[in-house]
């Protein structure tokens, strides 16, 4: 009778533990295995009439947890270039003092310009894949995330993540710095 028990339980609790797990794309088959959750809002800052925006959509590729990266930045001003290739990283500070980085899988890519002429608005996006490893997705299952250093070929940028953000441009809240608290079980 425990042991039936313990199984209900268990059954109960993983359910439970999946009830959030939505996914724009899933597929699988005898040769592949795909699940692709919504893109999450990470970081968002609006200064006058500057907006920079980082999300963050978690796959499953064949087994191989991915992390795409989607950097946009709009402006009246210039805004430079930013480019990843295999040696870009993005580093994590965690809530318990640990440092992750997840490394680049990404061929040499810059961020494309667009000109927005109703707008007179310049527009940058930056898309990038990043892979993790046992030892860093293990912590981040476990550890909120405080700071974020995107490392790009020519530099490197800091953000400040924050446990929720009202998002003006979406008028929607997120909750960044648990999003692999809270999302990397659905790509398991």
């Amino acid at each position: 009778m425990k042991y039936l028990l313990f199984i209900l339980l268990s059954i109960t609790i993983s359910s439970a533990q999946n009830k959030n797990c939505k996914y724009d794309y899933e597929d699988k088959t005898d040769s592949t295995f795909v699940k692709v959750i919504p893109e999450k809002l990470i970081y968002e800052r609006i200064f006058g009439e500057s907006k920079e925006m980082i999300h963050f959509v978690l796959i499953n590729n064949n087994g191989i947890p991915t992390l795409n990266l989607q950097f946009i930045q709009t402006s009246n001003d210039f805004i430079s270039a930013n480019c990843l290739d295999k040696t870009s990283r993005i580093v994590f500070q965690l809530a318990n003092g640990k440092i992750v980085s997840l490394v680049s899988n990404t061929e040499e890519v810059c961020n494309t310009l667009v000109y927005n002429e109703k707008d007179n608005r310049n527009i940058r996006i930056l898309d990038g894949y990043f892979l993790f490893t046992k030892n860093n997705y293990e912590e981040l299952k476990n550890s909120p995330i405080n700071l974020m250093r995107i490392q790009f070929t020519n530099g490197a940028k800091d953000f400040v993540i924050k446990k929720e953000i009202q998002s003006e441009l979406f008028n929607t809240k997120f909750y960044p710095e648990n999003i692999f608290i809270d999302f990397l079980k659905c790509i398991e």
